[in-house]
């Protein structure tokens, strides 16, 4: 079962969460490809987090 989404994460439960170290988070961020808030730190919305994975670009397989 799936964990639902948090209204805010922070990069650490973002990685946590996308499986990636905290460095490509920020560099997400930096990039302008994972929208954030700073409040205190840079925190992600929950609602932001689940359409960047939604519309983040998936590798096509080709049988053969």
């Amino acid at each position: 079962m799936m964990e639902p989404f948090k209204p805010l994460y922070t990069a650490p439960e973002v990685a946590k969460v996308l499986r990636i170290n905290v460095n490509a988070v920020y560099d997400l961020m930096n990039k302008g490809k994972l929208p954030y808030l700073v409040l205190g730190s840079k925190k992600v919305r929950g609602s932001d987090l689940e359409r960047f994975i939604e519309k983040y670009p998936t590798e096509e397989v080709i049988t053969q």
